[in-house]
């Protein structure tokens, strides 16, 4: 699967200067207003190292990374909701995404006023949260007057069905209405299966990447931690990154990246750390195919069965699933080729139910 995460941010946060940094992009950073412009679309590579590993020991004729498209929305949410043509356009791209980047402020630059006058990332992450809640109650308050308007000639058990979805949103809206987001409620199998057809803002996944400058940098590590001891949660996180130098850093070729960035004394790119957290935010893990000379790396919910992993391939591999061909990457390192793990016998078959572990070098057999 392609991953798709949303850019998000008050005015003058940087959103565009992350977006660059993330995509290697070069989207201009200044002219790049609320209103009329559509949103920046790009695509960055998924860094796996265990590919190029891979790779190097299969020398296969293709080598085809994952990939994320990273969406820049210059609109503010609380924009947004408004009921415009274009508006709704956008809300409904930032909706399609798996998970959203709240870009905040926290570095100084007086040729960027702030729009709030001063500093304050806490102010600021307060007022981005209350914005995409804003957005939600605005979804559901548009439900409920539809619910209302069809209970009046509804029959059971549509009438039912309609009632317990009455109820469940409007304990989400009591829930909202106390800052809580979806993301952090207790909901049923059901519930989120029907929670997920909304496409609410703060049920997805949220990384709030704090944009520091330069000088800040040596501070950067016990800010993190300050700022996550408050708002880290299960689906949420919080890192910070100098997102001026590392659009600056994606412009060069590896090598005078990765001397500049040792001179900061920053040990991971900015994208590989984003990309890191927001496979874990949605709980994502990697396995690599090895087929018609390609190696090929997938990106799939943790605890997916085999079958299922190959419908993310192609369904007619799903429809037709025999069985898998199996070995763990550590496992494959250990034997240096297939040929040598097939002989001591860690090249396993497994049936359509496995549950597909990260790591796992996968040859999907079928019949259509």
């Amino acid at each position: 699967m392609s991953v798709n995460i949303g850019i998000i941010g008050l005015a003058k946060s940087g959103k565009t200067t992350i977006f660059n940094a993330l995509t290697k992009g070069k989207a201009d950073t200044r002219s790049y207003t609320q209103e009329g412009l559509a949103p920046h679309i790009g695509i960055a590579k998924v860094p796996e190292p265990r590919l190029k590993v891979l790779a190097d020991m299969l020398h296969p004729k293709r080598v085809v990374p994952a990939e994320a498209t990273y969406i820049d929305i210059g609109a503010s949410v609380k924009g947004l909701v408004k009921d415009k043509p274009t508006s709704s356009q956008f809300l409904t791209q930032l909706s399609n995404v798996d998970a959203l980047i709240n870009v905040t402020r926290a570095f100084t630059d007086e040729s960027i006023p702030h729009i709030e006058g001063s500093l304050d990332v806490d102010r600021d992450i307060a007022t981005m949260n209350l914005e995409l809640a804003f957005s939600d109650l605005a979804i559901i308050e548009r439900r409920l007057e539809r619910i209302e308007i069809s209970l009046k000639g509804a029959k059971q058990p549509e009438r039912q069905g309609l009632l317990h979805e009455q109820e469940m949103i409007m304990k989400i809206r009591a829930d909202l209405e106390k800052e809580v987001p979806i993301r952090e409620l207790s909901l049923t199998a059901d519930e989120a299966r029907t929670m997920a057809n909304y496409q609410f803002l703060t049920a997805k996944p949220l990384l709030i990447v704090v944009n520091i400058g330069e000088e800040q940098l040596s501070q950067a590590g016990t800010l993190e931690a300050d700022l996550n001891s408050h708002y880290s949660r299960p689906k949420c996180r919080i890192i910070t990154l100098c997102g001026k130098l590392e659009m600056e850093l994606a412009q060069l070729d590896n090598s005078s990246a990765e001397e500049l960035r040792t001179g900061f004394g920053l040990k991971e790119a900015g994208l590989d750390r984003i990309i890191k957290l927001s496979y874990e935010l949605l709980g994502l893990i990697s396995f690599f195919t090895i087929a018609s000379e390609e190696v090929k790396v997938w990106s799939i919910q943790s605890g997916t069965i085999a079958h299922k992993a190959a419908g993310k391939i192609h369904s007619d591999m799903e429809r037709g699933f025999i069985r898998a061909e199996v070995i763990s990457y550590d496992d494959l390192m250990k034997c240096g080729s297939l040929s040598e793990a097939r002989k001591k016998g860690l090249l396993r078959l497994e049936g359509k139910n496995y549950i597909v572990h990260d790591g796992d070098v996968i040859t999907f057999l079928f019949n259509v």
